[in-house]
């Protein structure tokens, strides 16, 4: 630990010393010095700074072979990355070094035509008739049988619990069935499953390598210290539970017909791999393992993540948790809760504060927080910028959900003046919001 913090000292000097070549120093070695001092709040001090750079700003030369860096919030900035010129922007290898435990051929680190062939693949899976059939079935029985119990139970036992890792496990739970095709329990038990905890470590692993030089986290994962050190164990634990469930699933099909399967466990994605069923084709196992890894992670943590920051939120605003309840009682029949299925689940579209409520939620907490993309050449951005292929462009969504030009001087507000207004644009049933979360996650939404 101690050399770790020896190494970050020697490259935030070198650092220093290449901000002092060029204009603005003080500006942005006044942004590094924040970023490290409050690193707990990046995402506020980036929010901040771009505030008072009128949504864009570049941090210049490469160093240590790191790529320069611009981070931007500016909404034509935005439009003309991710939908004018999309295909001139691109992941690039820089991502995919990063995020390299997703896979080479994954939906997360693809670009051009392959991306396209995954996205159209997992929209086929995703956007199935059966599979929101299987979604509005798995969720009350999952929220009966596993999350309420256990909620009682600590009511019961007046015990203090993470909210966080509650959802967590819940989603986790969700996202197996709908993967693998099989229920972890893990709400049901005390340790934490080793496939979250890799998860966890991959994705800190991975924003960490966006900190520091290549060839410095090249340096921790070879030595095998860190960050590096973890997402090493959490691979080799991926890899394992990957490959159990495939070698499970191939011999109970060996060993079942499809439709029988499909009758005790609803659609899944393993099945529709290994029986080219919507997928169309079978997969390597290494591919297998890439889109399972990435389904489980865009679906549970994005969707534990949005949950907890919604409770949170209500947690500090008393009067948006009693408008809540009162649209609630106003639509929804009282009931014993093991009463609640399909019915329920219909009706569920006339909460219409509670859907704003979580849209205002994802607006303040956004499921993803940046995006990163690569210039395939050079360019002028619509704020005068200009970028090129050694460029790293990050979009922070969470800065946009904090502009006051664009959302009102309340922006930072949970219940604002024109909260009616974040309905706009926005059709999606409730009982889909994990698939709905998947999908802007995986980039449904762009061009």
């Amino acid at each position: 630990m101690y050399l770790e913090f020896i190494i970050l000292a020697i490259v935030f000097i070198v650092f220093l010393y290449q901000l002092t070549k060029h204009n603005q120093v003080q500006r942005k070695l006044a942004f590094v010095l924040q970023l490290i001092l409050n690193f707990h709040k990046f995402h506020d001090k980036v929010a901040q700074f771009l505030q008072e750079t009128n949504g864009t700003f570049l941090l210049k030369p490469a160093w240590l072979g790191h790529t320069d860096m611009l981070f931007t919030s500016d909404p034509a900035n935005v439009h003309y990355i991710m939908c004018a010129k999309f295909s001139d922007y691109v992941k690039g290898s820089e991502w995919r070094k990063r995020f390299d435990i997703f896979g080479d051929h994954s939906i997360f680190n693809t670009d051009f035509d392959e991306w396209k062939q995954n996205r159209k693949a997992a929209r086929a899976f995703l956007c199935h008739q059966q599979c929101h059939q299987h979604v509005a079935k798995i969720i009350p029985n999952i929220i009966e049988q596993a999350l309420i119990p256990v909620i009682e139970h600590v009511s019961e036992q007046d015990m203090a619990v993470d909210l966080q890792d509650l959802f967590k496990r819940y989603t986790f739970d969700f996202a197996c069935l709908l993967t693998i095709g099989s229920n972890p329990n893990s709400l049901m038990i005390d340790p934490e499953h080793p496939f979250l905890k890799a998860l966890d470590d991959a994705f800190e692993a991975a924003f960490v390598r966006f900190v520091l030089p290549e060839k410095l986290w090249k340096l921790r994962r070879w030595l095998g210290f860190g960050k590096e050190r973890k997402l090493s164990e959490g691979w080799k634990i991926i890899d394992e539970f990957c490959a159990e469930h495939i070698s499970i699933k191939r011999e109970k099909l060996s060993r079942t017909s499809e439709d029988e399967d499909e009758d005790e466990e609803g659609l899944n994605l393993l099945s529709c791999f290994l029986t080219g069923w919507v997928i169309g084709s079978t997969d390597t196992p290494n591919v297998i393992r890439d889109d399972i890894t990435n389904l489980l992670f865009g679906i549970a943590d994005t969707t534990s993540t949005a949950l907890s920051w919604f409770f949170w939120l209500l947690s500090k605003n008393t009067s948006a948790e009693t408008k809540i309840r009162q649209e609630h009682r106003r639509n929804l029949p009282e009931s014993d809760v093991k009463e609640w299925r399909q019915r329920h689940v219909d009706e569920l579209d006339n909460l219409v504060y509670l859907h704003a409520a979580l849209c205002e939620t994802l607006r303040l907490y956004p499921l993803v927080s940046y995006e990163w993309r690569t210039p395939l050449g050079p360019d002028t951005l619509p704020s005068g910028h200009r970028v090129n292929q050694k460029t790293g462009i990050f979009i922070s969504a969470y800065a946009m959900g904090r502009t006051a030009s664009i959302w009102g001087e309340d922006c930072h507000e949970l219940s604002r003046k024109d909260g009616s207004q974040t309905m706009e644009g926005l059709n999606m049933s409730h009982h889909t919001n994990s698939l709905y979360s998947v999908q802007v996650l995986l980039g449904f939404c762009e061009a």
